[in-house]
């Protein structure tokens, strides 16, 4: 009788183990399989960011040359941050299945551990990867509104005409445009005749 006892309760602890076991790989592989979107995600922002910062215009370039560098060093750290997060989790499980065989009641308590250990870790990357998504994308639209809000200059090798090469090109442009070119004539050369005729042009649209 008690050699069956024996036998039942060694096939109850046999059962728990390897029941433990599978939820320990689940819960392993779930991690890994969260940390891999995560990084994924961050690649795929980081690449449409990169997309979007070539499409500025000359005079914002020096500010997306350090967004992308700013991009990258997060992608970097969030990275490391999964991956050092997989490595003590791997660590942790280790350490339990070696308790486990010490005393079924030392594995369960780890369990618990490891649980709370994993909802930390999966809250701390979401909020990370928000963070630096909601950073990089402000600082994205703020360059973008730059450089959209910058008009262009509308005469290409101004600087190279002569007044009467200058006068041609005039007659076709808005009164915004004429304003343009006139402002920066007055800056530069000044050439008299060139500034009143913008000037009765502006006067006429």
């Amino acid at each position: 009788m008690d050699r069956r006892r024996e036998q039942d309760v060694n096939d109850a602890a046999t059962r728990f183990a390897e029941t433990l076991a599978d939820s320990y790989r689940v819960v392993y592989g779930q991690a890994a399989e969260s940390a891999e979107r995560q990084q994924q995600r961050a690649r795929e922002f980081s690449e449409l960011v990169s997309s979007n910062l070539r499409e500025q215009t000359e005079s914002g370039r020096a500010g997306a040359q350090q967004l992308s560098e700013q991009a990258t060093r997060q992608q970097e750290a969030r990275r490391a941050l999964a991956r050092e997060s997989v490595e003590a989790y791997a660590e942790f499980l280790n350490t339990a299945f070696s308790r486990y065989r010490s005393g079924t009641g030392r594995a369960a308590e780890s369990a618990q551990q490891g649980a709370r250990a994993l909802a930390d870790t999966t809250t701390g990357l979401l909020g990370t990867a928000a963070g630096a998504a909601g950073a990089t994308a402000g600082a994205t639209a703020g360059a973008m509104q730059s450089a959209a809000e910058t008009p262009a200059f509308p005469i290409a090798g101004y600087d190279e005409m002569n007044v009467e090469e200058a006068s041609k090109r005039l007659n076709d442009f808005s009164a915004e445009e004429l304003r343009l070119v006139r402002d920066y004539e007055e800056r530069n050369k000044g050439r008299e005749t060139l500034l009143e005729q913008m000037d009765r042009k502006i006067r006429a649209t």
